[in-house]
Formats: structure tokens, C-alpha cells, sequence
């Protein structure tokens, strides 16, 4: 066969391989689901705001991305770390956000805290110490994306520190753990509550929230068309 004939073979044999694997990538696609857990004590106030921003910005990305937003705020959550002789004794209703967060179709998970002191909430805390589940259950949240997203009394009222001690916590359970991406590039998401519960005149907080869920949704895509 003459280096003609070869590379038109192999075009064309290159051609019908895509076109097979399309509709896997495609079905790939259709799984990702992306998971916003607000660990506010206040309902439906400005970490879930922001966490809707993000988890916005993550379903712009792909028509097929899903999005899902579960608060905290009201959920039993008892302090400790989680017993397999008594799973519904020592998790109370973490329970239920277990088949939720292992699911396989849950591609990327975003943390939501406001800060109190310089750190992330105690329900915060709580959530991360009953996720010692996942490691117990063979690493169940290895290899999703992960992402955090803190709302201060200021500016620089701890965000950034109240993030990464999220961060850590998620690098223990094997995650994948990204911050904003560019163009502000840092840590995650920050924004500011001026103490009205409104943050939608934080331009530059919300510009990180966006960036962020995009982030995720692209990771968790990419991520999900290779392991298809």
C-alpha cells in the first residue's frame, strides 16, 4: 500500500472510531452532576446565594450538567465521627446525604461556609467529620472535583483561611480539589455580606463564585469523558 492509500485508510478508520465514541462521550456527559452543600445554620440566606451562583455558572458550561443544592441548616448533624455498628445513632441526618454523595453520576461537589472567626461553621465541621463514611466505605468521594466557597462580614474577614481548612479536609478524602481559575485565579470563591444578607453588589466576589463553578463543571467534564 502506498503512503496515499495508508493515510486515507487511517483517516478514514480515525473518522468512523469518532463518530462510535461520540455518543459515549455524549452519555458521559449526561451523568455529571454537580453538588452545591451549604453548611450555613441560616437557611436559604447568603452561602446558599452564592453557591447558586456557582452551581449556575457550572450548568452554563454543558446543557448536560445537572446541579443539585442541599442546606444544612436544620439537619440533625451529631458531633463525632461516623460508627458502622450504629450508622443512624452516629449520623443522625447525614444518613440520608450519604447514597446522595457517593452517587457515581456526582461529578464535582462544592462546600459552601460563611465564616465565623476566622473559620469555617461548626456545621461545617460537623459535615467534613461525618464524611469519615466515605473513607471507610473504600474512598467513595475519590477523584470528584471539589470546590469551596466562603462568605465574610468583610472583605478580608477570613475567607481565604476558612476555605483552605475546607480544602484540607477534601484532600483527605482523595478529591480532586480546584480553586476559581482565572481570571481571578486564587482559592475559591470569596464574597462579602455587608450585614443585609444581600450580597449581589459584590461584583468582584461574584466574579469568583462564577469562575469557580465553571471551574468545576469543566474539570468534572473532562474528568468524566476520559474514565467513559
Amino acid at each position: 500500500m502506498d503512503r496515499r492509500k495508508f493515510l486515507g485508510t487511517a483517516i478514514a478508520a480515525g473518522a468512523t472510531l469518532s463518530a462510535a465514541s461520540a455518543p459515549a462521550v455524549a452519555e458521559a456527559k449526561k451523568n455529571v452532576k454537580i453538588i452545591g452543600i451549604s453548611c450555613s445554620p441560616r437557611k436559604a440566606k447568603t452561602t446558599a446565594a452564592a453557591l447558586k451562583i456557582c452551581l449556575d455558572a457550572a450548568k452554563a458550561v454543558d446543557g448536560s450538567i445537572t446541579t443539585d443544592l442541599i442546606e444544612l441548616a436544620g439537619l440533625s448533624l451529631k458531633i463525632g465521627i461516623f460508627d458502622p455498628a450504629d450508622p443512624k445513632g452516629s449520623q443522625g441526618g447525614f444518613v440520608e446525604l450519604i447514597p446522595i454523595l457517593s452517587d457515581p453520576s456526582v461529578g464535582g461537589i462544592i462546600v459552601g461556609t460563611p465564616v465565623y472567626f476566622g473559620g469555617m461553621t461548626s456545621l461545617c465541621k460537623a459535615f467534613l467529620d461525618h464524611c469519615m463514611v466515605f473513607r471507610q466505605q473504600g474512598f467513595a468521594l475519590s477523584g470528584k472535583v471539589a470546590a469551596v466557597v466562603a462568605v465574610g462580614g468583610a472583605r478580608n474577614g477570613g475567607q481565604e483561611f476558612a476555605i483552605q481548612s475546607v480544602q484540607t479536609a477534601l484532600l483527605c478524602q482523595e478529591m480532586i480539589v480546584v480553586g476559581d481559575s482565572r481570571p481571578t485565579g486564587h482559592y475559591g470563591a470569596t464574597l462579602f455580606n455587608p450585614g443585609n444578607d444581600d450580597i449581589s453588589t459584590d461584583e468582584f466576589g461574584i466574579g469568583t463564585a462564577k469562575n469557580l463553578g465553571r471551574h468545576v463543571a469543566e474539570v468534572a467534564l473532562k474528568l468524566a469523558t476520559r474514565t467513559s
